[in-house]
């Protein structure tokens, strides 16, 4: 290619997505609420991930739902409620999130040229946090 020639196909870019969770916070709607509330947010299979032989991870419940938040901020949708049962948050085989996308979730990414998003989820003492990038599937019509 020609010094400051461009690229016929221009790099793809999307929005960052991130969110934090308050443990107390979580820990107090479970306590108004009851552990089933959380069935709203999380799914049967999500829920079972954040079980340790002690009972419930607070922490990891934590971190699923700030990555579910992060996840559904890269899609940039407005007027709409977070899908939080579409969005699923599996552990890969080393350890790590992933995200898996149905439903009105895997529509809104599909309308947005979003193939997948990858999450990162860090928790420490009483928060947990999340980042989420969307994987494009095509460089978005300028």
């Amino acid at each position: 290619m020609e010094e400051g020639a461009v690229p016929d196909r221009a790099p793809s870019w999307a929005n960052l997505g991130m969110d934090i969770v308050s443990a107390q916070r979580v820990r107090k709607i479970i306590e108004e609420n009851g552990e089933p509330f959380l069935g709203r947010m999380l799914t049967e299979r999500e829920l079972a991930d954040c079980r340790t032989d002690g009972g419930l991870h607070l922490l990891t419940v934590c971190g699923r739902i700030a990555a579910k938040e992060a996840a559904f901020k890269t899609l940039r949708v407005t007027g709409r409620a977070l899908p939080w049962l579409d969005i699923k948050i599996r552990r890969g085989s080393g350890g790590w999130p992933l995200v898996e996308l149905t439903g009105r979730a895997a529509a809104l990414a599909a309308e947005a040229g979003i193939e997948s998003i990858s999450v990162s989820i860090s928790h420490d003492v009483d928060y947990a946090v999340a980042v989420g990038a969307p994987v494009l599937s095509s460089a978005p019509a300028i």
